[in-house]
């Protein structure tokens, strides 16, 4: 990863600690997170936007930490021209518990307060700040067109079998730490969610890098 020693000291270090996670990626698994390698590639080739839409029911927890990981990873790789971006079927507020376990990984979070939160997530001085809040999918903010919707709940998946304006869609549902909020599997729920999202995403974008090469 070319890119990695630009990152914050403690995101650096955290990612060295998750490797062994990327090692037990499943097969099966491993195909579904190539479709991403595969739309980057598509799109860059065609001179088109990359954008990936990060979705899952409220917009919460899963489909932020996704679209963090992902732009990171595509920075660390140096995967240009990558945005990232996140939505739900409904929305409601980047949890805090998920916020939380962005920031145990190393990410520098700013909170302006408010019922949804506009957080900014950096991750590097050398890459802006992500501005993480709670929209629908189709939200203004997010991108109409040449963009894949990458389905991170199977929920909004089921839910929403249409996602106007998209150029793909690629299911990579993963288990809500939502599950665990209140018991004392709360803070190793989050996680582990995070490190296996962190893991998949730089897998993905290791793809991409393995195929330019």
């Amino acid at each position: 990863m070319k890119n990695q020693s630009l990152l914050n000291d403690p995101l650096q270090s955290y990612i060295d600690s998750i490797q062994p996670e990327i090692s037990r990626i499943a097969p099966e698994r491993k195909q579904r997170l190539q479709e991403i390698a595969q739309f980057v590639e598509d799109q860059q080739a065609e001179g088109l936007p990359v954008n990936l839409t990060f979705i899952c029911t409220h917009n919460s927890r899963r489909s932020h930490m996704s679209q963090i990981w992902a732009a990171v990873a595509a920075f660390c790789y140096g995967v240009d021209g990558v945005v990232a971006f996140s939505g739900g079927t409904e929305a409601t507020a980047f949890n805090p518990r998920a916020v939380a376990a962005m920031e145990r990984a190393g990410f520098h979070v700013q909170n302006p307060g408010g019922e949804n939160p506009h957080y900014l997530v950096s991750f590097s001085e050398k890459s802006p700040a992500l501005e993480c809040f709670s929209k629908t999918f189709d939200d203004p903010f997010n991108p109409k067109q040449h963009f894949a919707a990458v389905m991170t709940c199977s929920e909004a998946d089921k839910n929403c079998p249409l996602v106007p304006g998209a150029s793909g869609r690629i299911s990579i549902p993963y288990q809500d730490p939502k599950e665990a909020d209140g018991t004392a599997e709360e803070t190793a729920r989050y996680d582990e969610r995070c490190a296996q999202i962190a893991a998949e995403m730089l897998y993905a974008f290791s793809q991409v890098e393995s195929r330019k090469n």
